[in-house]
């Protein structure tokens, strides 16, 4: 069970200075408690708390409202936390809020959505995984897939503005130039959404009928475009589709309409951004950029999953309990396969 402490405006402003007390409270102001990669990352902060008795977690919930989340670093400010760890909204929000917190001496580590140069300059510690990244992988095992067939290709793209939005789409784009064969021929914004991307996608399908690629931000689109197809009466053989973050039901679908996902480990993210917040809030020292690396892919094949994973790094600990057949393949790259 992930424990969240939400905390309305008139509790924390009347609550005792933390950083008098014994224990080092963090204040964690969170973009969306019902997006469900976050409630991944959610998890690794949660399982660090839980490994230290010396820490209080004290999250709120944003609604994606740059405002609110705005309102509630206040908030944790004037409640006087040792350190905040914070998933922004959008990246534009990251400047007031490293404003606020080097006002008030409290250390700032930025999770998941990387600020630009200027924003960071002013911010103690990011955590993440490095997202252009991502979409190069994905956009390369769709490469690899089409094995020089015709690719008519469209993109769901999560919260225009989002870091990860950006940086994946053009990683995807980078790729996709390289090869003549690939022609992109729509790109939505599905807000990281599954039925927002089911939507999107029943509507993409009439008006392009020649898309056999669909490539998503996020899995939950990817599943809402699996779901899409599987509605308009399409087989697994007329589309290609393909998310990121490799969430557990990302891994349900891969073998009956998913063909690959991009691994990025939200617990490892929330873990990462609680250790670093932690050691800043005692006086340590910490990197400036931690990343976490992407570790995994996958893609369907016949009735395999094929795993793709730098050999160093553990790959049954991914699927346990997916109850499917597994043929470890090792390392990239997919395309050469």
């Amino acid at each position: 069970m992930i424990k969240k402490t939400l905390l309305a405006a008139s509790v924390v402003c009347a609550a005792s200075n933390f950083a008098f007390a014994e224990t080092l409270v963090i204040g964690v102001p969170m973009p969306s408690f019902a997006d469900k990669w976050m409630s991944y990352l959610f998890e690794g902060v949660n399982d660090f708390n839980d490994q230290h008795s010396d820490v209080e977690i004290k999250m709120t919930d944003a609604n994606e409202d740059p405002s609110k989340m705005l309102n509630d670093v206040d908030n944790f400010i004037d409640a006087g936390v040792n350190a905040l760890l914070v998933v922004p909204t959008d990246i534009a929000i990251v400047k007031p809020i490293a404003k606020k917190a080097n006002r008030a001496s409290i250390p700032l580590v930025i999770v998941n959505r990387l600020p630009d140069e200027s924003a960071m300059k002013d911010v103690d510690a990011y955590v993440g995984s490095e997202s252009i990244q991502a979409g190069i992988i994905q956009a390369e095992s769709v490469v690899g897939m089409l094995d020089g067939k015709q690719g008519n290709v469209a993109i769901l793209m999560g919260v225009l503005g989002h870091e990860a939005q950006i940086k994946r789409t053009e990683g995807n784009k980078q790729v996709f130039s390289q090869h003549s064969n690939i022609k992109i021929v729509a790109e939505q914004e599905g807000r990281w959404d599954r039925a927002k991307a089911l939507q999107i996608v029943e509507d993409l399908l009439q008006a392009h009928p020649e898309i056999n690629v669909i490539v998503a931000n996020n899995d939950e689109m990817a599943i809402g475009a699996l779901l899409a197809a599987r509605k308009a009466g399409l087989t697994d053989a007329d589309l290609i589709i393909t998310g990121v973050d490799a969430t557990p039901d990302a891994l349900e679908y891969l073998g009956s309409g998913l063909d690959s996902t991009v691994f990025q480990s939200a617990k490892g993210q929330g873990y990462g951004g609680a250790e670093i917040a932690y050691k800043l809030a005692k006086g340590e020292k910490v990197q400036k950029m931690n990343w976490i690396n992407f570790e995994t892919r996958f893609r369907r094949a016949k009735n395999r999953i094929l795993i793709q994973i730098p050999i160093s790094n553990p790959v049954f600990r991914f699927l346990s309990g997916t109850k499917k057949v597994v043929e470890f393949v090792g390392f990239y790259p997919l395309s050469k396969r």
